[in-house]
């Protein structure tokens, strides 16, 4: 009664090998910075009114001056034995 098993453990093996050796390897493209015009950040105008917000809101076009320093660091891997 032992043979079904080992067959059938063999055949799982041998499937899951097929199955691995087919399978679509992913592509390793390295990653854009972000520059400022993929940000969508709120704009400030001459003449634009302010809104003024009692409770919570979700304003769609705010009035902002600043929105932050937005630059870009790259990303330093350390790695290897010392």
């Amino acid at each position: 009664m032992v043979w079904p098993f080992i067959a059938r453990l063999v055949l799982g093996l041998v499937l899951s090998a097929i199955s691995y050796a087919l399978s679509p390897r992913p592509r390793v493209e390295k990653p854009q910075a972000a520059g400022l015009d993929d940000f969508s950040l709120p704009t400030a105008e001459e003449g634009r009114p302010i809104p003024v917000v009692f409770g919570t809101v979700l304003i769609t076009g705010p009035n902002v001056v600043w929105a932050g320093d937005l630059k870009v660091d790259p990303i330093r891997k350390k790695g290897g034995k010392k």
